[in-house]
């Protein structure tokens, strides 16, 4: 069965005439008949009687033209929809983004992306930056934006931009007014942590580990998975944690946390687009890979404000 033979079947009917219907489909009534005898033969029923020249449905016929209808009318809606598609226009994009970029760098440049894509629909799917690796590779979304850079040879990496890991605290600990730290200091402090995979725990290890201090001998006092939670431990006085700075510019500016210098200590990473190796990106990914690499480029992110 093909569209073709649907589209002659359709014309039969409508027409109630083989010669008719050979005239609307521009072919001739030999190869009419041919189209529906490979039907009826394909179903092992017959679809039509004929009646002189007459043609009525029979009960297997009417089963067929009720699918017929829907099959050829959605193959006439494929043409459109891929004009919108190329055309950015009622298109839909997922998009994976850890923590950070997913709470504070999409939301900033959404609206000037939609305003300037304004058919285009995006989802959002947050999880940790290996999650969002992963999430990539089964191809539950279309692009990543992580915090971590992986070895993995069928992902691409675009750098974003970077971003400061700084030491928070609540905004009265004893540290608060201090202008530095020494590192022997810092480990005397009860931590909160990110779960193992987020970008954050990976740049802090890393760093940490460079430095000459043992990242396992760090006294934890709890272990979050999300940013938010760590924010919230901390500003209630927990403990100290490594976190993001362009996540917690509101509570510095209201003096719920406070940033410590730690002497011979300081952590940045990058930002990372990722997407799949050697695949082809559709017009919408295609477009937000521009777009975010036109606002995100250079050192810091633009419109981000810590």
């Amino acid at each position: 069965m093909n569209l073709k033979q649907l589209e002659v079947f359709l014309a039969v009917v409508e027409t109630r005439s083989f010669s008719r219907a050979a005239e609307a489909t521009f072919l001739t009534q030999s190869t009419v008949s041919q189209h529906i005898s490979s039907l009826e033969e394909e179903f092992d029923l017959r679809l039509l009687d004929r009646a002189g020249k007459a043609v009525f449905l029979t009960e297997g016929g009417k089963i067929l033209l009720e699918f017929a209808r829907k099959i050829i009318s959605q193959a006439k809606e494929v043409p459109l929809a891929m004009k919108r598609f190329k055309g950015l226009e009622d298109v839909f994009l997922k998009i994976g983004a850890s923590n950070i970029p997913g709470s504070y760098l999409i939301p900033s440049i959404l609206p000037l992306f939609t305003a300037r894509y304004p058919g285009v629909s995006l989802m959002v799917l947050q999880g940790d930056s290996r999650e969002t690796l992963d999430h990539l590779k089964k191809e539950e979304i279309d692009i990543g934006i992580i915090g971590a850079l992986f070895d993995d040879k069928n992902i691409e990496f675009k750098q974003l931009g970077q971003d400061k890991i700084v030491l928070a605290v609540k905004g009265d600990h004893r540290w608060a007014r201090e202008k530095m730290i020494s590192q022997k200091e810092m480990m005397t402090e009860r931590f909160i942590i990110r779960e193992f995979g987020s970008g954050t725990d990976k740049t802090v290890h890393e760093a940490l580990a460079k430095a000459g201090i043992d990242p396992n001998q760090m006294k934890v006092r709890a272990n979050l998975g999300s940013n938010e939670a760590v924010k919230q431990a901390v500003a209630h006085g927990m403990g100290a944690a490594f976190i993001s700075e362009i996540s917690i510019g509101r509570e510095i500016a209201r003096g719920d946390m406070a940033v410590v210098k730690i002497r011979g200590l300081a952590i940045s990473r990058c930002f990372y687009l990722i997407t799949r190796r050697k695949r082809d990106l559709s017009p919408p990914a295609q477009a937000f890979v521009n777009f975010m690499m036109e606002m995100l480029g250079g050192d810091r992110p633009k419109g981000i404000k810590s």
